[in-house]
């Protein structure tokens, strides 16, 4: 390989990576259009995947264990740095009201830098329903989603197996996306 491949070669690679722990907040432009157009994909191949067996934080120092969730839950792997995920967020908020006390709606942030960054933002955004939950080791991405793909948002019903998943963003305050939770969890 010559020198000049190498250093293309690397330039590239540079270009194509994703600083997650970037000090700048994301830029505007391509990345909020992306936001806007982002279509979620559901799939139900991992169908039957059990709940796993972790337990994350949140800045108070209080605990989820989500084995012991005790109904169906919806879970979402965000960051503050992901465009769609961001956009995601009052949608969920809004989904985890019109879904009350049929599905808990938990929202894990996979952002390093943890409360640094998601206590602020939870402020400003002043949500109703969300708890901001913490994974800084991104612990439940790497067990879901290894090529770190977000958001990722996974359908648990009541025996914590998993019913369905949407990779990338979804209109989660539409009615569509309460019909697709509500059929999904539906006996068969």
């Amino acid at each position: 390989m010559s020198r000049l491949s190498f250093i293309l070669g690397v330039s590239f690679l540079l270009l194509a990576g994703c600083d997650r722990a970037g000090e700048a907040p994301a830029q505007p432009g391509a990345a909020a259009e992306s936001a806007k157009a982002a279509a979620g994909v559901v799939e139900r191949k991992f169908a039957g995947t059990p709940l796993p067996a972790m337990q994350f934080s949140n800045a108070a120092g209080e605990t989820l264990d989500l084995t012991a969730q005790d109904g169906p839950v919806l879970i979402n792997l965000w960051a503050t740095w992901c465009a769609p995920c961001v956009k995601e967020m009052s949608q969920l908020d809004a989904l985890a009201a019109a879904l009350e006390g049929e599905v808990r709606v938990i929202t894990v942030s996979q952002d390093i830098r943890g409360a640094e960054v998601v206590g602020p933002f939870f402020a400003q955004k002043g949500f109703q329903r969300l708890e901001p939950w913490l994974d800084p080791e991104t612990a439940l991405s790497a067990q879901f989603t290894p090529k770190g793909a977000l958001p990722l948002t996974i359908l648990f019903d009541a025996r914590g197996r998993e019913v369905l998943r949407v990779a990338g963003g979804y209109e989660w305050d539409s009615p569509e996306a309460s019909a697709l939770i509500r059929d999904a969890l539906k006996p068969a």
